[in-house]
Formats: structure tokens, C-alpha cells, sequence
């Protein structure tokens, strides 16, 4: 419980030595996960406003960061949102609700793609704001595309120095997991160090992705606010959750929790289970070695039964020591 950092016994410690390849959520883990609307493009004759109202309307019960954002960003700019009936959320793709007498939908690119419904006239806007390392959410019914907005999910002031002190430590490859576009996630991926970033995925395809790199790398850690990463934290060799806003699913899921916001917990947190790693390998190490020469020494009658027995409660003596040195870096992470 030292610095705010929870970790679920000594077994997982070691697991943490073992680590050389780390998974990362995207939102509010790398970023602060508190996005902003930073644009409103309207589309198909409608007006900023209505284009508001509507996506407010559609967002008005979602649970999702994003969905919240629009919805304080329409009460902001003292936009009421339209009344709306049968919400339904489309998960890992966005949302629809009942506006008035039309159905509108509020989601990905993706979402309209799968629809049929043509994104012509707001491609190249969406294409910049991706590029950009923005959010897009696309507004619109079955027939036309009504508006675009774009939301900003700023990467934490300490992810990139984070990085930093991982590649230090040793670990391997740094991949970050999103279900946003590909070109947006790059974009972040980018601005912040990480190697690969792996986009548009389910909440089960984050899972998958984990369970493949375990199989492929050995040990593989975690790292999720708990929104949606229950199961893949649960899939990792060591399970991170992060942040007091870290859902109860997620820190029943993970097999440390990292309490605070601050990310440069983590390569400490790495580091201690490295030292405890190499201590417990001493440890069997400096066993077996005396093992090697008290066993053949009784048999041979070189040493009387009492001396082996007290070299070997010695030795259990010096190997807690030697453990306790483990203990003291937990009390200096």
C-alpha cells in the first residue's frame, strides 16, 4: 500500500520482474480520459446548434467520457438538448436514439460505413481532425450525414516521460489499445513514444490482443482505467488498474492498483518487481548451492546432522534477509 500502490501478494511481483512487453488503454490512462469538443462542422443544410441539440439528444444517456463531453459541451454553449426516446447504445460504434420523428445516429465513421450512408461531403474534414489526434463523432440518420464533431482527449503531462523510463528499464515493446480510428490513435501514439498503437477494437479484441501477446512474449502487463478493461486486464499476466476513477470490476480484475493519476508510478512499480524477482532467484540459487554441499556432507559423514541443520537454519536466516532487501525497496518506490 506504499505510494498509493496496491499490489494482490508476492506472486504477482514476480510476475511484474517478468514483464517485457506492456499493453496500454488509451483513454485515461495515456490521456486524462476528460475530452473536449473542439469542433462543430455542420453537414446537409442543418445549423451548429441543431447539429448540438441533436447529438446531445442521441448522447444524453451514455455513459461513455465522450458522450458526457458533448452533452457539457451543448450545456456550455447554453444549448438545450432535444428530447429524445429509445436510447440505444451500439457498442463500439456509438449510439442511436428517436429525435422527434427520425432516427439519428451518433458514432464512428465506421457506423455510417456499415449503413450505407455516404460520408462524401465530410471526408476530408474528418481525415484533417484525425490527423490532428482528434475524436471524431459523426451525426446522422439513415439517409444523409447531418454534422461531425470533433473532441480532444489531451495524452497525461507524464506519458511520454513514462515511456521514457519503461524503454529504460529494459521493456521491450509498448502497444497501445484503443476503439479509436487508426489514423487518430497514431496521431497520440506518436505525440507520446509507443510503438504500435492497435485501433478501432471491442472491448473483446482489446482481450484477444492481450492473450496474443502473453503467448507470444511470455509476460505481459496491462495497464487500463478499468472502462471497459475488466476482461483484458483479467487476461494479462499482470493486470494494472489505474486511477481512483478505476471501476470496482477493474481493480477486482487486475493484480495491482495503481491509485493515483500519477503514471510515473509505473516504472517503479517495475522495477521492485525486478528486484524482488532477482533477490528470489538468489535466493533458490544460494538453496541449492548449499543443498549441493550439506546433503553429500551428512551422507559422507563429514558433517554431523546437528551442524547441517544449523548451516541450513542459517541459511533460511540469510535468505529472509536477503527478502527483506525487497522490502526495503517497496518502502523507497
Amino acid at each position: 500500500g506504499k505510494r498509493g500502490v496496491l499490489i494482490k501478494g508476492g506472486v504477482h511481483l514476480e510476475d511484474l520482474g517478468r514483464v517485457e512487453v506492456l499493453a496500454f488503454d488509451k483513454t485515461g490512462t495515456l490521456t486524462t480520459g476528460a475530452p473536449k469538443v473542439t469542433d462543430v462542422v455542420t453537414a446537409g443544410g442543418e445549423s451548429p446548434e441543431q447539429v448540438l441539440r441533436l447529438a446531445a439528444a442521441v448522447e444524453g444517456r451514455s455513459e461513455h467520457p465522450i458522450g458526457k463531453a458533448i452533452v457539457d459541451h451543448a450545456l456550455a454553449e447554453g444549448i438545450e438538448a432535444a428530447p429524445a426516446r429509445d436510447f440505444e447504445s451500439l457498442i463500439g460504434f456509438g449510439a442511436k436514439a428517436d429525435v422527434g420523428d427520425r432516427v439519428v445516429y451518433a458514432g464512428k465513421p465506421a457506423l455510417f460505413e456499415r449503413m450505407g450512408v455516404p460520408l462524401d461531403e465530410v471526408r476530408e474534414t474528418i481525415d484533417r481532425m484525425q490527423r490532428e489526434g482528434k475524436t471524431v463523432v459523426v451525426l446522422g440518420n439513415a439517409q444523409r450525414i447531418l454534422g461531425v464533431l470533433a473532441l480532444r482527449d489531451e495524452p497525461r503531462p507524464t506519458a511520454r516521460e513514462t515511456v521514457t523510463e519503461l524503454r529504460k528499464l529494459g521493456i521491450r515493446k509498448l502497444i497501445m489499445l484503443t476503439g479509436d480510428t487508426r489514423t487518430t490513435a497514431e496521431a497520440v501514439a506518436d505525440q507520446i513514444g509507443i510503438d504500435e498503437a492497435i485501433a478501432e477494437l471491442t472491448p473483446e479484441g482489446k482481450t484477444r490482443i492481450v492473450e496474443d501477446l502473453g503467448a507470444r512474449y511470455g509476460a505481459v502487463a496491462m495497464v487500463g482505467d478499468g472502462i471497459n478493461d475488466a476482461p483484458a486486464l483479467a487476461a494479462a499476466t499482470v493486470g494494472i488498474a489505474m486511477g481512483t476513477a478505476g471501476t470496482e470490476a477493474a481493480i477486482e480484475a487486475a493484480a495491482v492498483a495503481l491509485m493515483g493519476e500519477d503514471l510515473r508510478v509505473l516504472p517503479r512499480v517495475l522495477r521492485l518487481g525486478r528486484r524482488v524477482r532477482r533477490i528470489s532467484l538468489q535466493n533458490i540459487v544460494f538453496s541449492i548451492l548449499l543443498l549441493a554441499v550439506l546433503i553429500p556432507g551428512a551422507v559422507f559423514g563429514l558433517l554431523t546432522i546437528a551442524v547441517a541443520v544449523t548451516a541450513h537454519e542459517v541459511a533460511e536466516l540469510i535468505a529472509v534477509a536477503n527478502g527483506l532487501r525487497a522490502r526495503m525497496g517497496v518502502d523507497h518506490t
